[in-house]
């Protein structure tokens, strides 16, 4: 037992430490080629990302990227695609941009319905991939897309002077939400951390315990795993599809509520878009993992802030960008490479305990004739 785990401590271990390497090796590579010093553009980075401004400006950069890697994850772990985060969580701000924007409670009533009314709406707006998957037979991939463009038209349509939105030089967005359903700031220097840093928390906390110590995470990632096994003892597919795809949806609608509780307090044609598409980068640059994917937002936000900094050192604007994909890439590469290798060794070590055992017996009944 006690070797079985010390081989998958080291093959945990192995894998992360191998895709590092790996990226490291291949984006210095890229760098070299275009005539710069790898070597000064890492302490460029290193140096700029330590700094305290940048370490508030990474977190709050991280949270909605964090939000967005769990709402793919869930449909990951059910082997399902969700490639419609995007389209939901900015269905989702919108409406509870509206909401929040027509009424005026106390903050302690008015906040939480903003984020009711954001999780509502994407959940029915991922719901609806899920229902179309169970009885249609319609790929999510498909329809998650499809939605994604009738999403940005929706709100395109309703966002123009005259209907639900109001006109602010040349931008248009939803009435401002009042400030006293502004989202609280964690006192920091020099800037201050968003509160919703604490809802990021709690939805990462809730998707451990959810998909790792219940039933119906069990059953879950039972049914990611082999469908055909999950209904033969008694999960019902269809309803674990749809589930899962609501619960996805579900936390998409918190992705835009960083930017709506604490930054722009309105939506407007400027609120930010491709989080989503960030969150499926993420989440297998995490595996999946809540800390894993906590780990991979943070690295997002410290390589977009310190990229900045590479521009005023002369080095390419579009490095950053090859080092988000290298980075993913060595990860997913690395982690296939490791499982296969684990696997062949497991099988190896049975191989062997069974030889073993097989001579064992040879022996005995030799002893006994």
């Amino acid at each position: 037992m006690k070797k079985f785990d010390k081989d998958r401590l080291v093959l945990a271990l192995g894998a992360p430490l191998l895709a590092l390497v790996a990226a490291l090796v291949i984006t210095s590579g890229v760098i070299g080629v275009t005539g710069k010093d790898p070597f000064h553009a890492f302490y460029v980075m290193i140096d700029f990302g330590s700094k305290s401004d940048s370490q508030v400006w990474i977190i709050n950069k991280a949270i909605p990227y964090y939000l967005a890697a769990v709402a793919v994850a869930i449909g990951f772990r059910m082997n399902l695609f969700n490639i419609g985060v995007d389209g939901q969580y900015r269905i989702a701000a919108f409406c509870a941009a509206v909401v929040g924007g027509a009424l005026t409670l106390p903050g302690f009533v008015q906040i939480p319905l903003i984020l009711v009314v954001a999780m509502l709406v994407g959940a029915v707006w991922s719901g609806i991939a899920g229902l179309l998957k169970t009885t249609r037979g319609v790929s999510e991939v498909v329809t998650t897309i499809m939605l994604n463009f009738i999403a940005a038209s929706t709100i395109g349509y309703f966002l123009q002077d005259g209907r639900l939105a109001v006109k602010d030089g040349n931008l248009f967005h939803t009435p401002d939400i009042p400030a006293s359903s502004h989202f609280f700031t964690i006192p920091t220097t020099p800037d201050p951390i968003d509160g919703t840093l604490i809802l990021a928390v709690v939805t990462g906390a809730a998707y451990w315990f959810v998909l790792g110590r219940t039933r119906f995470g069990f059953d879950l990632r039972a049914v990611g795993r082999s469908e055909s096994a999950a209904s033969a003892s008694g999960v019902s597919v269809k309803r674990m599809v749809v589930t899962s795809m609501v619960l996805s949806g579900l936390v998409a609608g918190l992705v835009g509520m960083p930017t709506l509780l604490n930054k722009s307090f309105n939506y407007g044609t400027d609120f930010p878009a491709g989080i989503g598409f960030t969150g499926i980068a993420i989440a297998l640059l995490g595996r999946n993992h809540p800390v894993g994917m906590a780990l991979g937002a943070l690295l997002w936000g410290f390589l977009e802030r310190t990229g900045t900094q590479l521009e005023f050192e002369e080095y390419a604007q579009e490095i950053v960008g090859v080092m988000q994909g290298v980075i993913v890439l060595c990860v997913v590469i690395a982690y296939e490479v490791v499982r296969r290798y684990g696997l062949r060794r497991q099988q190896r070590q049975v191989g062997e305990e069974l030889a073993a055992q097989a001579r064992k017996n040879d022996q005995k009944a030799e002893v006994s004739a």
